[in-house]
């Protein structure tokens, strides 16, 4: 119900990830983690302190670090590489995709400061168009959890998931609201049930999806919200049977609508159920220097741009009726 989904104070996702590398390290003596200059804004300290013989200071040296990652999986370690998402993709996507994924090897590409949230730092840092590189790569998993107990319970997941793995979060403090849900690499979430309308959201914008969902409520409109946490492998049953009750779908996500979350359902959903959409996502630009709540809105992620998407995708369902 979506009475039941209350923010219980605001934390970064990037702080889950940090928590959730300490516990897949006690879990696991293989893990390791290295990092490319950025420890603190990865929030590895933990796990350095526990176990600083697993740490790897790479340095600005990002390409290195992937294959030095590649490396100790071929020996048997479960290594996690940390640094932001840009660095994480752009700027090695040749040596993720020779070293790691064209070799199938069990790396963990944890990439913080994701989408326009990460701010201030403006358009060379933030990245949207990670997660179009990285699920074009076979064999490559896909994850963009949501809050923080999200990100550390996927951080944890993916030390037991053998195979590449692209994790994606956050920088800023952002409400937490999963505590007590289950968490399973590929398996959609589903947050509340309903008739009229359904909205596939991830990242940060599953947040902000429920606010919508909340304001369309009380104006009588039933809203099915469904947390694609995990982007590939995409939970295609859960897509299917959802737009088969509904008729019609909104997408939310931080991301370009090009190459993003939208595009992987509208595929799916093209070739099994042809279905009226709408996309809530950054238009094929780049983002800019500014504060998080600005960016959000000036870009069109924020909860009103949600409402407006469903209100429209429900009057072209009328149309159709």
């Amino acid at each position: 119900m979506l009475k039941d989904i209350i923010s219980t104070g605001k934390k970064a996702t990037r702080d889950g990830f940090g928590d959730g590398l300490y516990e897949a390290g006690k879990n696991n003596p293989n893990v390791v983690a290295l990092c490319a200059d950025l420890v603190g804004s990865l929030k590895m300290n933990k796990f350095i302190d526990e176990f600083p013989e697993r740490f790897f200071q790479m340095g600005i040296s990002e390409a290195n670090m992937i294959g030095v990652a590649a490396g100790l999986a071929t020996a048997g370690k479960v290594p996690f590489t940390g640094t932001f998402a840009n660095f994480s993709t752009a700027r090695v996507f040749d040596q993720v995709r020779q070293s790691v994924a064209y070799s199938d090897k069990n790396v963990k590409i944890c990439a913080s400061h994701a989408g326009l949230t990460l701010g201030e730092d403006g358009a060379t840092h933030q990245t949207l168009e990670d997660v179009g590189m990285m699920k074009m790569l076979p064999g490559m998993t896909v994850i963009n959890p949501c809050d923080y107990h999200q990100t550390k319970a996927a951080t944890v997941a993916i030390a037991d998931h053998e195979g590449p793995v692209y994790l994606r979060f956050g920088r800023p403090g952002w409400p937490m609201f999963t505590e007590n849900m289950p968490f399973e690499i590929g398996k959609a979430l589903l947050l509340n049930e309903g008739t009229d309308v359904t909205i596939f959201a991830t990242g940060h914008l599953v947040w902000k999806a429920v606010e919508a969902a909340k304001e369309l409520a009380e104006q009588g409109i039933s809203c099915e919200l469904i947390n694609i946490h995990t982007i590939k492998p995409l939970d295609t049953e859960a897509v299917l049977k959802s737009a088969a009750k509904t008729k019609c779908v909104v997408v939310a996500e931080e991301h370009n609508v090009i190459g993003g979350l939208g595009e992987s359902i509208s595929r799916v959903l093209s070739q099994h159920q042809p279905t009226l959409m709408e996309f809530v996502a950054v238009n094929d630009t780049f983002g800019e220097s500014g504060k998080v709540p600005d960016l959000i809105a000036k870009y069109g992620l924020d909860t009103v741009d949600v409402v407006n998407a469903i209100q429209k995708v429900l009057k072209r369902k009328a149309e159709y009726a």
